[in-house]
């Protein structure tokens, strides 16, 4: 929490690393919202759900007549978080060839439309976040090194629950609350032994 503190109000580029479920978009969230940026949007976009062949219309947006079936513009996920922030989840399922133009644009802070001729400005804060192991020397080719150095300027990696066992019974009267309220069965409780 000292580290989100600390580097929210300045850094521009910060990946989060973590086991799923440790919260790395509560911590995306909670960088936004402590950032220069916090009145522009936070814009969301989960990689691993963007079929391959669609990531650069996706992420760069496209133009009427791009491909078969572009019958309009379409604005990208760096173009709605212009004056913001994208939250890039599980970077590491870009393919290689949107990696190559996702650096290009993280470092020039520019965006060109999927067969359009205009490029333009974007300002953003950029979070990425993954739960794997983003570039090893031994798995060349896999992500690119120069995007993963952009990306890793500043780095938080979130322990696992394994790590913070002391953590259980915070999330356990957490989520029992939460649930309670939810279904509409107060005053649920775990029993000593449950927990």
């Amino acid at each position: 929490f000292s580290k989100i503190r600390r580097i929210a109000p300045h850094y521009s580029t910060v990946l989060v690393t973590g086991d799923t479920g440790t919260g790395k978009e509560l911590v995306a969230r909670v960088l936004h919202r402590q950032s220069p940026v916090a009145a522009g949007p936070l814009v969301i976009c989960n990689c691993a759900a963007i079929a391959e062949g669609l990531f650069e219309s996706e992420l760069f947006g496209h133009v009427r007549g791009a491909f078969t079936g572009a019958t309009q513009d379409k604005t990208g996920y760096l173009q709605r978080a212009d004056g913001g922030t994208l939250f890039l989840d599980e970077i590491g399922e870009i393919p290689p060839a949107a990696q190559a133009k996702l650096l290009r644009a993280i470092q020039n802070r520019e965006v060109q439309r999927l067969g359009g001729q205009k490029i333009e400005t974007v300002d953003i804060r950029l979070i990425a976040a993954t739960n794997r192991k983003l570039w090893d020397p031994s798995e060349r080719g896999v992500f690119r090194e120069d995007l993963y150095y952009r990306l890793s300027t500043v780095e938080i990696r979130l322990p696992s629950l394994v790590e913070r066992q002391d953590d259980i019974p915070l999330l356990t009267t957490y989520f029992m609350k939460r649930f309670s309220e939810q279904f509409g069965k107060p005053g649920l409780e775990l029993t000593r032994r449950a927990e």
